[in-house]
């Protein structure tokens, strides 16, 4: 029998990650061998499903991409998906707003891009945005396969735009010494390797906009500046 404590340990580890996790990796994470991972999955499993007369879990393990992973159980899809769309009414959060922000300016637009100019995790705030109907996916970085984001045709009948080309002006927001002529049209598969370029405390590059070549470096406070007018537009 599988010790609790190895089982909490495997829990943990499943229940934070948003990628299925390897048997390999849990292992080294937890200084485990892996038949004991693979041991201590099952009687997880096992655990969720309600085998031997125990109640039934709102959630389970399934086995993807190679890995393990923690899901709610599709039996209660329909339950999970009223809850996240009962609250489309709401207003956006201001990280909601931040992060609306920088896709609109800087579509298409990879998530490791977004976080790095926000400065945080954006995981959940994309989610959010996706199920509103304001961004969309739209296609994938070349260099590194991650998800590039824009917006869509909702979010200028909320915001009240015919075009992303009516975004307000972003210069006045930017410092004085901004030189906003030396910046053009870069290609989007530049962005993995400028990331990949920065140390914890570089200042972050200019980053490529696609839809105006005068555009200009955006950074965390330009974007609370705009995203501000954003909300008293959606209101």
């Amino acid at each position: 029998m599988i010790d609790d404590e190895i089982l909490a340990g495997v829990e943990a580890v499943l229940m934070i990650t948003d990628s299925a996790v390897s048997a390999a990796d849990l292992a080294s994470s937890l200084g485990l061998d892996e038949d004991t991972v693979l041991e201590a999955v099952r009687t997880l499993k096992a655990d969720y499903d309600g085998d031997e007369n125990r109640r039934q879990r709102g959630f389970e393990i399934r086995h993807v991409a190679g890995g393990f992973r923690i899901f709610s159980r599709g039996d209660y899809h329909e339950v999970v998906k009223d809850f996240l769309t009962a609250g489309q009414s709401a207003k956006l959060s201001q990280a909601a707003l931040e992060t609306l922000a920088v896709i609109a300016y800087r579509q298409p637009i990879s998530r490791p891009r977004i976080a790095a100019i926000r400065g945080v995790s954006v995981d959940g705030v994309i989610r959010t945005l996706l199920l509103r109907g304001l961004i969309v996916e739209a296609g994938k970085e070349a260099s590194t396969s991650a998800l590039l984001y824009a917006t869509t045709p909702q979010f200028l009948d909320t915001m009240g735009m015919n075009a992303i080309d009516d975004l307000p002006d972003i210069a006045p927001y930017l410092p004085e010494d901004a030189d906003v002529a030396e910046l053009g049209n870069e290609d989007t598969e530049v962005l993995a390797e400028i990331d990949d370029g920065l140390d914890e405390d570089d200042d972050l590059p200019a980053v490529p906009h696609t839809h105006d070549a005068g555009a200009a470096e955006v950074t965390g406070d330009d974007i609370a500046d705009d995203s501000a007018e954003m909300s008293r537009v959606a209101d």
